[in-house]
């Protein structure tokens, strides 16, 4: 039976991945490290839309140019890290023609047992767009490439009882350094997230002055997103690096303090406002709004008499 077109190709084996990339069966069934530097990958043979059930983390060591973030456009010369989550629909289209460096492939399975089966998880680079790259200095494009360098290997020399706590603990090293680079990414691109931020706030103000929520309800993360063009993940990690707060937490601000002022400048009733805001339950307005400010919204009314 074909495929058919409209259904992202998934590769569910290393196996199936290494022989649509041209390469030799890898050295082991749940984890491989291509070296693009050194082969010749078919690329041009991968399905242009494809899923897999593999952690991916993809070193681009010479990608240069320009990506875009948000609404703006950025240069940048020494590299960048991509991550792809399982299930993740790519593009080859996303690879920006560059395909130097390192990939590292992981399926879920290698990391059964150990506690990054779970912790990995909580990396929210692996559910960023790809337009959402870990720009490296060259500095820390050195630190990443040895770690790639030391999994090689293992997997290529010594394979043995000891290899896959070795491997296991060079992927965590692999993912604290990226946590620590995408925090310097975030400080270093500050003007831009600050900008990024008060786009936020108007969209949200436009969604309220406009009364949006009484149509489509209070809006969500992913609605902000789409309006930035970001990813949600990236949107929340980019808000808690400049005020300590996630999306979903400055979304829920806003809410409160368009409350606050229909509270204290209309004689609508609290029902009313909870309607108005795009609540379809006023004890999940009245739980809110106690939760971020010790009253009630009626005790909030009353403190104004």
């Amino acid at each position: 039976m074909k495929q058919d077109p409209g259904i992202p190709y998934h590769y569910n084996s290393l196996i199936d991945l290494h022989r649509m990339l041209g390469l030799p069966k890898p050295s082991h069934p749940l984890i491989s490290l291509i070296n693009n530097v050194h082969n010749h990958l078919k690329v041009s043979d991968l399905p242009d839309h494809h899923t897999s059930v593999f952690y991916k983390i993809s070193l681009k060591q010479n990608l240069k140019g320009k990506l875009k973030y948000g609404q703006q456009y950025y240069d940048f010369d020494d590299g960048g890290l991509f991550f792809v989550s399982p299930n993740q629909v790519t593009s080859n289209s996303d690879n920006n023609d560059d395909h130097s460096g390192y990939t590292l492939i992981i399926h879920p399975d290698f990391l059964l047992t150990y506690p990054l089966a779970s912790t990995i998880k909580r990396y929210g680079f692996f559910s960023y767009s790809a337009n959402e790259a870990l720009h490296l200095s060259a500095k820390e494009k050195e630190t990443i490439i040895s770690i790639f360098k030391n999994i090689d290997d293992e997997l290529k020399e010594r394979l043995d009882d000891f290899s896959q706590d070795v491997i296991i603990s060079q992927i965590e090293s692999l993912l604290n350094y990226s946590n620590r680079f995408y925090k310097r990414q975030f400080l270093t691109r500050k003007t831009v997230n600050t900008h990024l931020l008060q786009k936020m706030e108007a969209i949200l103000d436009d969604y309220f002055n406009d009364e949006k929520s009484l149509v489509n309800g209070i809006p969500t993360v992913q609605y902000m997103a789409d309006e930035l063009h970001l990813s949600p993940s990236y949107l929340s990690d980019m808000l808690r690096s400049l005020t300590g707060q996630n999306a979903q937490q400055h979304i829920q601000i806003r809410l409160i303090e368009k409350a606050k002022e229909k509270l204290s400048t209309t004689d609508l009733s609290v029902s009313q406002i909870a309607y108005e805001l795009g609540f379809e339950h006023l004890q999940s307005f009245t739980r809110l709004f106690k939760s971020k400010t010790n009253q009630t919204p009626l005790e909030f009314r009353q403190s104004f008499s």
